[in-house]
């Protein structure tokens, strides 16, 4: 069903339905029912031992950009995926014009105009990014695939929406940035007018969200229709018109995003007044915990991934590094951490040469990490919970006699986590990871890492994928560990999280530190230009 009603024919006027007052009433709810291109009725979906959708409606105006904002767990991606055909609901109706229709999978949604931007990109990695976009729809002569007629549409695309990109690129060389071009793409290419993005703008840059944000405004400016599932309140206030609140499961309300506060809305969604704005004290300096001399990582081509990379990180302050995706932030993790073997340099923690040693001394040794890739790195996703809450404490004597794990002390453990960090699981301790929302995986995690009570903590994009409740949380633990007399390492992307919770802020381009700046003395213009490679500081300390 891909040709939609004419907008005009969804504000048919009540005045020529003609008929008596009885008649007249049922025209005008069905008037009222044509004005949304998509609605979900009283939608119920269930999995063992929670209520995911409890008896749920959201109604979809054409052309609007319809914003979805919820906790983590709150309900919202089961809902979409819902009316994507992932999931079947256990009760409740989709009408699409009006009319009710069965959605069993991803190719009757796709029928329906419908598509889906998942928060984890659905790609081919080996596949080239043309392959990528026409795959599952792809046309075929005498079984033999015909590129040309899909090369031109796509190429065609691309240019409209302003989208820079090698279509005859393997998929695993192109930016996170440009795999969910990729992804609009795959929509586009398909004529999809109700475009789902599950959200979209977790794993992007400030430069690609806002490039993203027009791109979202242009289309529903030629009358697409777009659900925007985000924690970010002001991205909301930013594109969307629209904002339904799920809490727990269940439909809070539906508000004028204009007419409405940030503040409001996120206390819809926890259900209690949030601090937006950051209180924190001055932080009172310590010694050198972790001392970086002259690190320097060779790539494969000729430039470097880290060239003479020198700082210090002190006990009681957050040093963030920040700078643009790519500019070596996740290569310097990865050394620091041991994920991969240090070429040149020093590493020193707690006075201890750590250069050469292995991931579990380093940690022994006082280093916690809260990793970029909660999946590659992080979890081990088909584990349970509890056995992911003890990766880096399985073998100590809390946890196992002679070998064997102590299962009692193992849920104990687990249970006294959730709680403290608020970690939403169907099954308590024995939850299997890989079936928790992003935002709970990622509170694993930062559970994990700050309980091992670590001199210092790495923490790279600890709030990633987080809803406003569990952000302000994060900080404020955070902040605790820098009172407590930790030195935290932040590497973040969030330039509002970079100026607001940092002490000290290092600013990382092409592989280099250029600038290192007191945040209440920069501006957001300013660490821009570092950011970008316009401006950075010189020895002495002045900028060049």
């Amino acid at each position: 069903m891909r040709s939609f009603f004419p907008y005009s024919r969804f504000r048919t006027s009540p005045a020529n339905s003609g008929g008596g007052a009885s008649g007249s009433n049922n025209k005008l709810v069905k008037v009222a029912r044509l004005m949304y291109i998509i609605e979900m009725r009283n939608i119920t979906k269930e999995f063992p031992g929670i209520i995911a959708n409890d008896d749920i409606t959201l109604q979809l105006k054409k052309g609007e950009i319809h914003a979805l904002l919820g906790e983590n767990g709150a309900g919202k991606s089961t809902l979409m995926s819902v009316l994507f055909g992932l999931y079947k609901p256990e009760k409740g109706s989709i009408y699409a014009e009006g009319k009710e229709v069965h959605i069993t999978g991803p190719g009757d949604a796709n029928a329906l105009g419908i598509g889906m931007v998942h928060q984890h990109f659905k790609l081919v990695h080996n596949f080239t990014v043309l392959e990528n976009i026409i795959l599952g729809d792809e046309t075929t002569k005498h079984g033999v695939l015909q590129m040309r007629d899909a090369r031109e549409k796509v190429l065609a695309l691309s240019k409209k929406y302003g989208f820079e990109i090698d279509i005859d690129s393997e998929v695993r060389h192109i930016t996170v940035g440009m795999q969910q071009r990729v992804e609009i793409l795959k929509m586009l290419y398909r004529d999809n007018e109700i475009l789902i993005f599950d959200e979209p703008t977790a794993v992007l840059t400030p430069q690609e969200i806002e490039a993203l944000m027009q791109t979202m405004r242009d289309m529903a400016a030629e009358g697409k229709s777009i659900l925007f599932i985000t924690h970010k309140l002001d991205e909301i206030k930013q594109v969307a018109d629209r904002c339904s609140v799920l809490r727990k499961g269940k439909m809070i309300g539906t508000v004028e995003v204009a007419e409405t506060s940030k503040e409001e809305m996120s206390e819809m969604m926890v259900g209690r007044k949030v601090v937006l704005s950051l209180e924190k004290s001055e932080a009172q300096i310590g010694d050198t915990v972790l001392e970086v001399k002259g690190l320097t990582k060779r790539g494969k081509g000729e430039k470097n991934l880290l060239t003479d990379v020198s700082f210090e990180a002190k006990a009681g302050e957050i040093l963030c590094v920040a700078g643009i995706e790519g500019n070596g932030q996740t290569d310097l993790v990865n050394v620091l951490t041991g994920l991969t073997p240090i070429e040149s340099g020093q590493i020193v923690l707690d006075g201890q040469d750590i250069s050469r040693e292995k991931i579990r001394k380093r940690g022994e040794s006082g280093m916690a990490h809260i990793p970029e890739d909660r999946h590659k790195h992080g979890l081990v996703l088909d584990y349970s919970l509890a056995y992911n809450l003890i990766l880096q404490k399985y073998y100590t004597k809390a946890f196992q006699r002679n070998g064997f794990l102590r299962m009692d002390k193992i849920k104990d453990f687990a249970k006294t986590l959730i709680e403290r960090f608020d970690i939403r699981c169907s099954q308590g301790p024995s939850t299997i990871t890989r079936t928790m929302s992003g935002g709970n995986q990622q509170k694993v995690i930062v559970a994990r890492e700050i309980d091992r009570d670590a001199k210092l903590l790495v923490a790279v994009q600890p709030t990633r994928g987080l809803d406003v409740g569990a952000i302000e949380y994060i900080h404020q633990q955070l902040l605790a560990e820098r009172d407590a007399g930790k030195a935290i390492l932040l590497i973040s992307l969030e330039l509002e999280e970079v100026m607001n919770i940092s002490d000290r802020i290092l600013v990382m381009y092409e592989g280099e530190i250029v600038a290192d700046v007191d945040p209440k003395q920069v501006t957001f213009q300013e660490l821009g230009l570092y950011m970008s490679g316009a401006k950075r500081m010189a020895e002495e300390g002045e900028a060049v």
